[in-house]
């Protein structure tokens, strides 16, 4: 098991290796395996980015996120153009289906509204305006309604384990409550707990999953 001090030294590590990662104003701290970012960066994209490179580091089990986003001056943008710009990226994402999302804007941070059929699709929105310049933060309030008829999901999803976290899928605890799904047990990795939520979501009819997954 690493130490708190290897652990540090490791997400440290991380953040100094991703090339997205801009910022020496991003602070490490670990305990227990329980890893907190502070600071600030210079966007969204890359507050996102170092969030991504600490789930990266083996060991890590949980993330608390105290990084604020502090724009440049030639970064800044009006909630007008930002607003403009989301509806853009929106409308060109291939995943996104047509007029279904409606983004808001208030001081750079992005709310996002409106319904989807699939998780990947809200995902997707999220990523279609994430990147944008002067966006200082984005909130995810898409729901998900889905249009298929939920049929025996808890097999589904056993089945779809045993393809893709084989080693996991004994491990963990599924019950399925109408159209939600909820996940209990151990993994070992943000890796192997982003793959079984991954595929509890892709099974039909799943309007919400409930994670309860601990990391080893």
């Amino acid at each position: 098991m690493r130490s708190d001090a290897q652990l540090r030294s490791d997400v440290q590590a991380e953040l100094d290796w991703d090339p997205a990662i801009h910022s020496t104003q991003i602070g490490v701290i670990a305990a227990d395996g329980i890893v907190t970012l502070t600071g600030h960066v210079a966007s969204h994209a890359e507050k996102h980015a170092a969030e991504s490179a600490a789930r990266r580091v083996k060991g890590v089990k949980a993330l608390a996120v105290e990084i604020t986003v502090k724009l440049p001056d030639d970064a800044t943008r009006s909630d007008a153009d930002i607003a403009l710009a989301a509806e853009r990226g929106l409308e060109w994402s291939a995943l996104v289906p047509a007029a279904t999302i409606k983004p808001e804007v208030e001081n750079g941070w992005v709310t996002l509204n409106g319904e989807v059929e699939w998780d990947y699709q809200r995902r997707a929105a999220e990523k279609a305006v994430r990147n944008l310049m002067g966006v200082t933060g984005v909130t995810n309030a898409i729901r998900i309604i889905p249009k298929v008829k939920v049929v025996d999901i808890e097999k589904r999803l056993h089945d779809a384990l045993s393809r893709q976290a084989d080693r996991e899928a004994g491990h963990i605890q599924v019950t399925v409550e109408g159209s939600e799904v909820r996940l209990k047990g151990r993994v070992h990795s943000w890796a192997e707990l982003n793959a079984v939520q991954g595929a509890a979501w892709s099974a039909p009819g799943v309007s919400s999953v409930v994670n309860d997954l601990m990391i080893d």
